[in-house]
């Protein structure tokens, strides 16, 4: 396939930092290993890409000014810094209006000049958040695609975790349709990458041009061999990485792994931190498993990497996951996962490589976990055969390189140079 000149908007893109915007770097640098690459994204990221020299073509930093400044004052005092907010992403649509409005002045000429093939927003990923590009583009015959988008996953019923989460804001989403651009985003678009099942339902009207790409990856290194060969005498080294709040569930976790615990059969490790974690704390000591737990508090990703190369089982029973980049990381080490059977975790672990929890509700949730520990302690061949077939399943599908493959199939065929993609990963 010959290279293609690619613009990316991409406000959230930074090497250096977790979530969305790591999300939108790997993806934009594995493009540009393969194509030409023109990266458009906020001034704040600046320091992280001078310092990476990524393979980019050219990169456009956005200065919102007096903007950012007083968003950032809303994050640290009226949202005490949860990034994870509902009502925070709603509150930051005029700021990505006002990114991509100065961006399209700032390019609009070059875009004229058809100095681009056609454009991609990677991020945000939120669907509520659309972009003014697809009705601008819409008379220049260069082709707008948006994605991976991810989002809109329901609260489940019957979790307590869930409605502590729930914001009031959640009741409003369906008013995003009316929003500025909300309509003409989609409806304009050449092509709509989602990154999960759900998304996938939700933008069901536009089959004809909807493509199922999970939104996250991971990167070659990340990729390891586990010895074949594992101590059956050793307690099961036992793993949950997330913020510590409601919606992650990582009491669940805990809840159903306290049978082996308290026997030593176990030890659990908490990577993260949050406005749970005092409660937890607390929970581990009323159930006498303490001494059989680790919280390690905020550590760095290459630590958490780390963790994950030396533990046997994922615990991330979160009800409400849209991308779970974790899993990602955990198959990628050879980490047998245990999640949800929802959102973007249920859509990449299947029998062959991990266990999805029923999601009916928390009693149910809990024996399944300790079930499933009991039978991984008694069968630890069983575990070895699950954390290979992890590791072989990562290296055909879900590494940023593939994705990267996958996009530009997408690419060719809004521009007529290809036929319309086939997706090995469908949505479950």
């Amino acid at each position: 396939m010959k290279p293609l000149r690619i613009l990316i908007l991409s406000e959230q893109n930074n090497p250096d930092w977790i979530s969305v915007p790591l999300v939108g770097y790997r993806h934009s640098e594995a493009l540009a290993r393969r194509h030409h690459v023109h990266l458009v994204t906020h001034v704040r990221n600046k320091p992280a890409h001078d310092k990476k020299q990524g393979p980019f073509t050219d990169v456009t930093y956005i200065d919102l000014g007096w903007v950012d400044t007083f968003y950032d004052w809303m994050f640290r005092v009226i949202f005490k810094g949860d990034f994870g907010s509902q009502t925070l992403t709603a509150m930051r649509l005029p700021c990505y209006l006002i990114f991509e409005w100065l961006a399209w002045r700032r390019l609009k000429q070059a875009v004229g000049e058809k100095t681009y093939d056609c454009i991609l927003r990677i991020t945000p990923v939120a669907p509520v958040l659309p972009s003014p590009w697809a009705r601008w583009l819409a008379s220049s015959q260069v082709p707008f695609i948006i994605g991976p988008i991810n989002g809109g996953l329901p609260f489940p019923v019957g979790y307590q975790q869930a409605q502590k989460q729930k914001e009031w804001i959640s009741s409003l989403r369906r008013l995003y349709r009316w929003m500025p651009y909300a309509r003409s985003t989609y409806q304009k678009a050449q092509a709509i990458i989602v990154g999960s099942s759900q998304t996938h339902q939700e933008f069901a009207e536009f089959s004809d041009k909807l493509f199922f790409i999970p939104e996250n990856g991971i990167t070659p290194e990340m990729l390891q061999n586990r010895s074949a060969i594992r101590d059956a005498g050793r307690p099961l080294r036992l793993l949950f990485v997330g913020r510590l709040v409601p919606f992650k569930a990582c009491d669940l976790a805990m809840k159903g792994a306290v049978p082996l615990l308290r026997q030593g059969l176990a030890h659990l490790m908490i990577v993260g931190d949050g406005a749970e974690r005092s409660r937890l704390e607390s929970l581990a000591k009323e159930w006498g498993v303490t001494e059989h737990m680790t919280f390690t508090g905020m550590i760095s990703h290459d630590d958490t990497m780390q963790h994950f190369a030396k533990a046997d089982i994922l615990l991330f029973p979160s009800v409400r996951e849209f991308g779970g980049g974790v899993v990602f990381e955990a198959l990628a080490k050879g980490t047998v996962p245990i999640v949800s059977d929802y959102g973007g975790p249920g859509d990449i672990v299947h029998p062959a490589i991990g266990f999805k929890i029923p999601l009916t509700d928390e009693k149910q949730a809990v024996d399944f976990i300790t079930h499933t520990l009991e039978y991984l302690q008694r069968d630890r061949a069983k575990l070895v055969e699950l954390s290979q077939a992890g590791q072989q399943y990562a290296r055909a599908f879900l590494t940023w390189e593939g994705k990267a493959e996958l996009t530009s199939a997408v690419l060719a065929w809004t521009l007529g140079q290809g036929k319309k993609p086939e997706q090995p990963l469908q949505s479950r």
